[in-house]
């Protein structure tokens, strides 16, 4: 089972992103999970989401893993020590930050060691849909680094999936995803 571990801040979307990754993987004929944790918080309160996704039916609805990967869409959550709980020799992180992933390591030293991606998806949402919503911009990287399936293929499952909003945040977002998937370094 691939299990994949969100860590953001409430109105980062990273339920949305959970969600829509789900429904990707399941238009592939998956079975999937994706959820949430978070209490009465307020916009801005440091929240995570949950993905799993497997071939045979998913029994375990609880929110315990060990993550395969970690996506970190909130730059300051990448400093707090609980983005490497419960994780293993390999799994992978993904970060959006503006530093580059050595000055990224010298300062996060419990990162050192990790698997590591950065990717400065608060600045690509911003440019690309004029908010920042990282969300969709970390699903471009996350499809670069996993390959878990065509990224044509995804593009195709989630324009579909944004098809309920206007064309011009579609278009925001397709961009995102895709300069995303070209600057996760």
């Amino acid at each position: 089972m691939l299990q994949i571990r969100w860590h953001s801040r409430a109105g980062q979307g990273a339920v949305t992103g959970a969600k829509a990754l789900a429904d990707v993987m399941a238009r592939t004929g998956k079975y999937v999970q994706a959820y949430s944790v978070y209490g009465a918080e307020k916009r801005g309160a440091p929240m995570s989401a949950y993905d799993k996704i497997d071939d045979k039916p998913i029994l375990d609805h609880s929110k315990w893993m060990t993550p395969d990967y970690v996506l970190v869409i909130d730059p300051s959550l990448v400093f707090q020590e609980e983005i490497v709980d419960n994780t293993k020799d390999d799994t992978i992180f993904i970060v959006t930050s503006h530093m580059n992933k050595d000055d990224l390591l010298n300062i996060a030293k419990h990162l050192q060691g990790k698997k590591l991606y950065v990717v400065d998806a608060i600045k690509i949402s911003q440019e690309e849909i004029g908010r920042a919503i990282p969300n969709t911009p970390m699903l471009g990287a996350f499809m670069k680094i996993s390959q878990l399936i065509p990224f044509e293929d995804f593009l195709v499952s989630i324009k579909d999936i944004l098809s309920k909003f206007p064309q011009k945040i579609i278009d925001g977002n397709i961009r995102a995803i895709k300069r995303a998937y070209e600057e996760v370094k």
